[in-house]
């Protein structure tokens, strides 16, 4: 399968509670016209990006019952998931952020706890 712009993220598996973002383009020049060099901005402590990908969640430890032995033991992780979706807007600690390039382009792993804010398009209510 050729990877194109709408699948190229389908062969990805983000861990856990981890978040994949591509970050915000970052404005050359400030309000009142002065150009900034490259970097400037990067360095800030708080970065802005879209969420292109969400791990599972939080997992939940299994309940093992030694009482009942006769019983099917489900060995399925299950998780609590993330309030992060993709193609929300997030505002994150570049602190707790992991920079990586994926197909020549520069993305951050970010865990949920490092997201301060998400801004979502659709209606919450």
């Amino acid at each position: 399968m050729e990877l194109t712009a709408e699948n190229k993220f389908r062969k990805l598996i983000i861990v856990g509670d981890r978040v994949l973002i591509k970050p915000r383009k970052i404005a050359e020049k400030t309000s009142s016209g002065l150009f900034l060099p490259p970097g400037v901005k990067e360095k800030e402590k708080i970065q802005t990006g879209y969420i292109m990908k969400v791990g599972p969640g939080y997992p939940i430890p299994s309940i093992q019952e030694e009482e009942e032995p006769w019983k099917q033991v489900n060995e399925k992780t299950r998780y609590i998931p993330l309030q992060a979706r993709e193609g929300d807007l997030a505002i994150f600690l570049q602190k707790g952020a992991f920079e990586v390039m994926y197909e020549e382009e520069k993305y951050f792993i970010v865990p949920q706890s490092s997201i301060l804010m998400l801004e979502r398009e659709e209606d919450l209510f």
